[in-house]
């Protein structure tokens, strides 16, 4: 298992950035939300989302991340310079840790990648079952990492337009 921190540092592609955070709780949810300003990179980043080529790192673009504290996934909505949502990147977390200027989380591999229109893929399935044999996660570990995403992908079918809402309403916070 990893550890990764929300504010991203030591983020080598990004050469300037500025980074903004609070607690706050939005339906009912207690949740530490974190906001990097990406000012300059050592060059963009364009992956493939769902069979769709997406430019998610580029001079202008914001990463908004989400850690609800009584879930085991985090949130990360990228942005590009005019607000407009690129990507609903969402890790499955072992555990995360909501304290402010050392926020962080246990990732367990696995990611869902969801798209605007809500056309959505698991990701980083081998790298999962690389850190099982490598002894870096255990069985148990592994089963409930494929358990929390079938819990987002019920989440995500179920009610898409209250997760956005959700989504922009930690914006908004953010942006006051």
């Amino acid at each position: 298992m990893r550890t990764k921190f929300i504010d991203k540092r030591g983020w080598r592609r990004v050469t300037d950035s500025s980074y903004k955070e609070q607690l706050v709780t939005l339906d009912d949810e207690r949740c530490l939300v974190g906001l990097i300003r990406i000012n300059k990179v050592t060059n963009p980043l364009t992956v493939k989302i769902v069979g769709e080529d997406v430019c998610v790192v580029a001079p202008g673009y914001r990463w908004l991340t989400i850690m609800p504290e009584n879930k085991y996934y985090s949130i990360t909505v990228m942005y590009d310079e005019d607000w407009k949502v690129l990507q609903y990147y969402i890790d499955i977390n072992y555990e995360h840790t909501l304290e402010l200027d050392n926020a962080r989380r246990k990732d367990l591999y696995l990611d869902v990648l969801v798209l605007p229109s809500g056309k959505k893929e698991v990701v980083d399935k081998k790298d999962l079952k690389h850190a099982l044999k490598k002894d870096k996660v255990t069985k148990e570990q592994f089963d409930f990492a494929y358990s929390i995403v079938d819990e987002v992908y019920q989440m995500l079918d179920s009610d898409f337009n209250g997760f956005t809402t959700f989504c922009n309403d930690c914006k908004e916070v953010m942006n006051k």
